[in-house]
């Protein structure tokens, strides 16, 4: 750390329970909420891979390469 956070000090009357809660939920609300159905799905998944009940097909960045390329992803 730089030492370089004397301007982000609270101010006297700000209450600091506030700001950390404040910050908390603003925290939230700034990352993507998944509904719970896919998160149940995902940990459905996850065990069924676990059982050896799914296949997996490794792939490589050379093989995300040429989908990109086949798909011509990122161009306009």
């Amino acid at each position: 750390m730089t030492g370089n956070y004397a301007d982000y000090a609270l101010l006297k009357e700000d209450d600091p329970f506030e700001e950390c809660r404040n910050w908390f939920f603003y925290g939230i609300n700034a990352d993507e909420t998944y509904p719970k159905e896919f998160l149940e799905y995902l940990q459905e998944l996850c065990d069924r891979i676990d059982k050896g009940e799914e296949k997996l097909i490794p792939v490589t960045i050379e093989d995300l390469r040429e989908i990109e390329e086949l798909l011509d992803v990122g161009e306009d």
